[in-house]
């Protein structure tokens, strides 16, 4: 476990949930990754975001899926690209990213509270 935060720290962190609307090959990335355009709502609008995740998903699997996402991270460069948003999952037994999802539909760009 990390070290304890405050509950003002946790809401610096904008997590939101959003769907899958477009998914990339990325073959310049150090590890299989795809590239996902996520659709977080009006607000937010469609971020990109480079997600290790190909143990897990084949690129058609991810279309229409809700995800969860760090929204507010800065911009991070990843070889070409410029991932938008931090996509949450969890490692498996093997080191593979299993997503953080709902478990019901809720509207894109709605908060984790």
């Amino acid at each position: 476990m990390t070290d304890q935060i405050s509950f003002d720290d946790y809401l610096k962190v904008d997590i939101r949930t959003g769907t899958v609307v477009e998914v990339h090959p990325f073959p310049q990335a150090r590890k299989p990754a795809h590239i996902l355009l996520i659709d977080f709502g009006e607000d937010i609008g469609v971020k990109k975001s480079s997600a290790q995740i190909t143990a897990h998903y084949a690129a058609d699997d991810l279309i229409g899926r809700q995800v969860m996402a760090v929204v507010n991270f800065p911009p991070r460069q990843i070889g070409p690209l410029k991932s938008e948003v931090l996509t949450l999952g969890f490692e498996d037994e093997n080191g593979d990213i299993v997503l953080a999802a709902v478990d019901q539909p809720v509207p894109n760009g709605k908060r984790l509270i």
